[in-house]
């Protein structure tokens, strides 16, 4: 922080100011830890601060941002949209833009808030502090529909922090779903990849749905809505609702943003049922493998997210039965299951956030743990050393059989 003051105080005997801004003064407020520091500098031109500053890097292309002592120090600016998406505006910066006019341009009314460096002066000119006091998320103003990534923010932002977003902001957002298929599949995914990192990714899809936007991007969810299941076994309702539960339970079990996701996906397959055969879902463990590949090329994630999500889809059902299976289909699951990206322990997770969404766990279902010391205990090269065979079709079936006869005699023991 001395630095910081240095920096401050050295703008300040030029004519400018430094205020700390945006995301690090809302956290600083609600309490919860700080990860990014961004300043804002007024009363300076480029030029000025630069030449104060010869060790600052220029980072910004569109408009000055520059990056000294890992900060990023931006001069106050204003915006105006002049195309479409998220990326085409007409920014200008100068040194008699005030705190004020750069806060107004900000997203919402918590991240519109400033603290100066100097005298600690608390500046929210949009009443971001009392929406914080709310847990309020609230449109700066009306100039949030330039731009269509802050549907998903917002969205976002919800779901980090549990808030509520106002009526009106909902309305906005709503206001700007055609331009959302402007937007870049790699920002919408990063927003998505973000949500399902924290305690309760369904935040994040309720609030789409809320807004009317879940269609867009997320098509394959907005497909689950309605989408009837047995009573019997889901008296929490439709595949969208458990979906919702499923991935909330998940994201106890882990951090895992993969393995999230694997458990959001598991049902698409669910989304493409005929009305006429509900509630009953034939085959949707091998359709869901189609429409996981159809939401992962969407949003262009990378290939273990997509191998993560293909297993889950496929393989749920089996795993869900694992308790009931022979030892011989147990050992052809294990082995299956093994070696793929998500493993033994990610898949068992995925099952688990699956039978026992709602909390009451009643179907406990283990197979990681035994399945990973069968692995070990029986591998390729001992069979092949114990029984002189070479590699091939020979080989792969006797590592079978003797796993099969491994697990048959730890299942009698117990």
């Amino acid at each position: 922080m001395e630095i910081i003051n240095k920096i401050a105080n050295t703008i300040q005997q030029h004519g400018g100011r430094l205020y700390l801004v945006g995301g690090a003064v809302r956290d600083f407020i609600i309490g919860i830890e700080i990860h990014d520091e961004d300043y804002c500098v007024t009363g300076l031109s480029k030029e000025e601060f630069v030449n104060l500053f010869p060790e600052c890097h220029l980072k910004g292309k569109s408009f000055e941002v520059f990056e000294m002592y890992g900060k990023e120090f931006a001069l106050a600016r204003t915006e105006s949209k002049n195309g479409r998406g998220h990326k085409d505006f007409c920014i200008k910066t100068g040194k008699n833009i005030t705190i004020e006019e750069d806060l107004k341009r900000r997203d919402f009314t918590i991240n519109s808030i400033a603290k100066d460096i100097l005298t600690g002066k608390i500046i929210d000119p949009f009443d971001g502090i009392k929406d914080i006091n709310n847990k309020i998320i609230k449109a700066t103003s009306e100039a949030f529909c330039e731009d269509p990534l802050r549907a998903y923010r917002a969205a976002r932002f919800a779901c980090k922090l549990n808030f509520d977003i106002d009526k009106n902001t909902i309305q906005l957002i709503e206001k700007i779903k055609p331009e959302l298929v402007n937007l870049s599949a790699e920002r919408v995914f990063d927003e998505f990849r973000k949500a399902l990192s924290y305690d309760k990714p369904s935040i994040f899809f309720q609030t789409l749905r809320q807004a009317n936007i879940l269609d867009v991007h997320f098509i394959e969810i907005s497909k689950l809505i309605g989408a009837l299941q047995p009573e019997k076994y889901h008296p929490e309702g439709d595949a969208y609702n458990h979906t919702m539960l499923a991935v909330d339970r998940c994201a106890k079990n882990t951090p895992d943003v993969k393995i999230r996701f694997a458990t959001l996906v598991h049902d698409l397959g669910k989304g493409v049922t005929p009305a006429e055969e509900y509630p009953h879902h034939i085959n949707h463990d091998v359709n869901g493998v189609q429409e996981v590949t159809k939401f992962v090329n969407r949003l262009k994630m990378p290939n273990d997210w997509c191998a993560y999500g293909k297993v889950a889809a496929k393989e749920h059902m089996k795993a869900g039965i694992f308790n009931r299976m022979t030892p011989n289909k147990q050992v052809s699951f294990i082995e299956r299951i093994y070696k793929t990206k998500i493993g033994l322990d990610g898949m068992e997770c995925v099952v688990d956030s699956d039978r026992n969404c709602r909390g009451d766990v009643k179907d406990k279902i283990e197979f990681a743990k035994l399945g990973n010391r069968l692995m070990t205990e029986v591998s390729g090269d001992l069979v092949k050393k114990k029984f002189s065979i070479k590699e091939g079709i020979e080989l792969k079936n006797k590592i079978h059989e003797q796993r099969v006869i491994l697990l048959k005699k730890w299942l009698q023991a117990e």
